[in-house]
């Protein structure tokens, strides 16, 4: 089939066109054209903002195309630009949602998504925004039949992500571990969290593509191994063969010290990520989450010092701020209980 990726190039998006690739497709990208990736194989790309909403239905409507994956879907506006640019043109409409957008806290644990509401609380925009589409994607599937399926990630990890960690310093956590510094954990850090990898979720993506059992349905696909937060500054540790100091603050702490860093602790990840994926494996049998979180770091720790060894001195300098907060504010403490 004919697939169109809007976007192509983040850390979702590049394992997807490499597992559509594997699975025969042809695959065609539309995205800004401000990064260049070299794929196994190849891969067509038109270039143009999509914030361009005349031009972009234009461009798109000039060519034909089987199936849409949209992965830049952030708001309402862009999902209406996407079911109107692309409706009764394609066989399938997939939208790339987020787990963020389940309403907090959840309803089931595991969670599973027929149960779940979705967010109605506009004070962390990405969740709302997220909900808003999912919302309006929800209406076009129940009143006009259309062929839309959605799909929610989790907290996913790959080649190109530049985001990972509390304070989202990526490969600064390597360059802390590596020289003895403390790195900050929010709460005590024993949250139960499933890490996902890019290549595992690539194939709830891939494998939804024409599958018309997914149709009119929405999933969420995430791994299931069961970890917790501190593991994930634990097995850096073990892979470089250093001791991983950690201290600890409340994600509401976190939240009022920086609010745009934070938001995402606060209001998202305070609670478990654990999720019950049997939804996605019954109608995707393909879809099986087998990346360990040893070894997707790995994968990623190659990415870093390849491409990403850049430690932000903003974010280090704060970790460092915070860790001498966390220090005097242990020593009052111990002076209360000695008095």
């Amino acid at each position: 089939m004919k697939v169109l990726i809007l976007g192509g190039t983040g850390v979702i998006s590049r394992a997807i066109v490499d597992r559509l690739l594997v699975k025969g497709h042809e695959v065609v990208l539309f995205n800004r054209g401000s990064k260049k990736l070299v794929f196994a194989g190849p891969v067509a790309e038109i270039v143009g903002n999509r914030a361009d909403r005349p031009a972009f239905k234009t461009a798109m409507q000039a060519q034909k195309f089987d199936v849409v994956i949209d992965m830049i879907c952030l708001t309402e506006e862009d999902a209406v630009s996407t079911v109107e640019t692309f409706r009764d043109r394609v066989e399938q409409i997939i939208v790339c949602s987020s787990s963020s957008a389940y309403r907090r806290p959840y309803v089931t644990t595991p969670i599973q998504e027929d149960a779940e509401l979705l967010c109605e609380d506009p004070v962390f925009p990405y969740s709302y925004n997220k909900a808003q589409v999912e919302r309006y994607l929800q209406k076009q599937i129940h009143d006009a039949g259309l062929p839309i399926t959605i799909i929610r990630p989790s907290y996913t990890v790959g080649a190109g992500h530049t985001g990972l960690g509390v304070l989202r310093q990526a490969y600064g956590i390597v360059d802390r571990i590596r020289k003895g510094k403390p790195l900050l954990m929010f709460g005590d850090g024993n949250n139960p969290w499933s890490f996902t990898f890019a290549p595992d979720l690539a194939k709830a993506f891939a494998g939804a593509v024409g599958n018309r059992k997914t149709y009119g349905q929405h999933y969420h696909a995430t791994s299931e191994w069961r970890t917790v937060w501190n593991d994930l500054y634990r097995e850096f540790g073990k892979i470089l063969g250093h001791e991983v100091k950690l201290f600890n603050l409340p994600s509401q702490v976190l939240y009022h010290a920086a609010p745009k860093l934070c938001a995402h602790l606060y209001y998202e990840k305070c609670f478990a990520g654990l999720f019950d994926n049997s939804k996605i494996k019954r109608d995707v049998p393909e879809f099986e989450a087998t990346i360990t979180l040893n070894e997707g770091l790995r994968n990623l720790l190659t990415w870093y010092e390849a491409e990403f060894n850049v430690v932000d001195p903003e974010k280090d300098a704060l970790e460092d701020r915070l860790y001498e907060i966390h220090t005097g504010l242990m020593q009052q403490v111990k002076d209360i209980y000695v008095k």
